[in-house]
């Protein structure tokens, strides 16, 4: 992948792509791998790098979530359960089981997280990644060192996945150049091309490259909107008054010491006050603490973490950790804006799903919502609107068990590992360069 060679092409190219994306986040990537490897010619623009923004500041989970069985959203799990699966096979280099144990303090919890789980375990099917059981007090210490034991009446341990998102991202770029995609960084859409005057479809882009300065009108014959938060303003672009389809809700995390919870096991806290779920996980030598869940009216490229949501983790931490950390515990702190469904006025962000929305306007076709885990899901529905759309040829999508870039059934060891098959070529640069290593 190198931009250069992407501004060439895009100099070199003579007639409209078969599709533009904008947006370089996990759906935008998605998307621009789904329309290769089916062929369509695909250009992806992202202002600036790719997943610098929500798509690296996740809590680093492939889940099926397990919350939403609470509120009866069975095709929501079932269907994240399924695309798990996808990501643990197509890229096992970024990706791998990750044991949770729901702590229990009051009599009766476990009998109920542990039937939950089962229901979980069920839904998941063929592509469980463990049985969930049961544990009384002394197993519960034993998978969870560290953990506050005052009143501890047991646990449940259930399975789910865990993921580099920031490396994910980097490799859905690869594969989708690899399969003839065009990708351009730090190049902004300022404005739509119309095909005609005011009011007729959408047929390009016009597009500044923050590199140069050079701006570029770029026709297609659909363009597909994947700019998570952002997606409203590039809607309004098509549509000044469309009606705002995302709900901002920003999630903060805290980075403390595994001394903190020096086991391989997670902790999933099942209800904080705000009625939802917090993880504890280990996380590159480090303990990830996350999410908050924080309505947000503007969203920005870089949002900082409020000092409430630091001290909302802090207090959560405290009350399931012997050793309840204090703020100076702290190592990092990272933010990042979900794209939530807006519902009706009044609901809590917490309560929005995030689940999916698909909308043709004008010949621009915009999704958002969704998560991580979903990504492959929502790419190939949006490659399949847009070529309706666009009056495409209709060729399957053939992403479900597509290795990504780096993909390798071999086990390396830690920090190559996330590389997969590009470590020799890393470590010889290191090597070869070791003012960059």
């Amino acid at each position: 992948m190198n931009r250069d060679e992407a501004i060439a092409r895009l100099a070199a190219r003579r007639t409209p792509w078969d599709m533009i994306v904008i947006g370089g986040g996990a759906t935008g990537l998605g998307i621009a791998l789904d329309a290769a490897t089916r062929g369509y010619e695909t250009l992806l623009l992202e202002r600036d790098d790719f997943a610098q923004a929500t798509s690296s500041r996740s809590t680093k989970l492939l889940h099926g979530g397990v919350r939403y069985l609470r509120q009866g959203n069975l095709k929501l799990v079932m269907g994240a359960l399924r695309e798990r699966g996808r990501v643990l096979a197509n890229a096992p280099h970024l990706s791998s089981e990750q044991p949770f144990v729901i702590p229990t303090y009051k009599r009766g919890e476990s009998l109920y997280y542990g039937f939950g789980l089962g229901i979980y375990e069920r839904l998941a099917g063929r592509a469980s990644l463990g049985r969930s059981r049961r544990l009384d007090a002394a197993e519960t210490r034993r998978e969870l060192p560290g953990l506050r034991s005052e009143n501890l009446r047991g646990g449940v341990l259930y399975h789910d996945g865990q993921f580099d998102d920031a490396r994910l991202a980097v490799c859905l770029a690869a594969s989708a150049w690899d399969h003839g995609a065009t990708l351009i960084n730090y190049c902004q859409v300022a404005g739509l091309l119309r095909a005609g005057g005011a009011g007729t479809p959408v047929a390009g882009v016009v597009a500044r490259d923050h590199e140069t300065g050079a701006e570029h009108e770029i026709p297609a014959r659909v363009v597909i909107n994947a700019t998570g938060v952002f997606c409203d303003s590039i809607r309004r672009m098509a549509e000044p008054a469309a009606t705002a389809l995302v709900a901002p809700s920003q999630g903060a995390h805290i980075v403390l010491d595994r001394r903190f919870l020096p086991g391989r096991n997670a902790v999933m806290v099942p209800k904080t006050d705000d009625g939802r779920v917090l993880f504890i996980i280990p996380w590159q030598d480090r303990l990830l603490v996350g999410t908050t869940d924080t309505p947000i009216e503007d969203a920005e490229a870089e949002p900082r973490a409020l000092p409430a949501e630091i001290d909302f983790l802090l207090e959560h931490a405290g009350r399931y950790l012997q050793d309840a950390p204090r703020p100076q515990d702290v190592l990092s702190v990272f933010a990042g804006l979900r794209p939530l469904v807006r519902a009706g006025s009044g609901h809590a962000t917490s309560a929005l799903a995030r689940d999916h929305l698909l909308r043709e306007e004008s010949g621009l076709v915009s999704i958002t919502g969704g998560k991580w885990t979903t990504y492959r899901e929502m790419a190939e529905q949006a490659v399949d609107a847009a070529a309706r759309v666009a009056l495409l040829p209709s060729r399957p999508c053939r992403t479900a068990d597509l290795p990504l870039h780096g993909a390798t059934p071999d086990a390396l060891p830690t920090p190559l590992r996330s590389y997969g098959s590009d470590a020799a070529a890393v470590l010889a640069l290191a090597q070869d360069r070791p003012e960059w290593a």
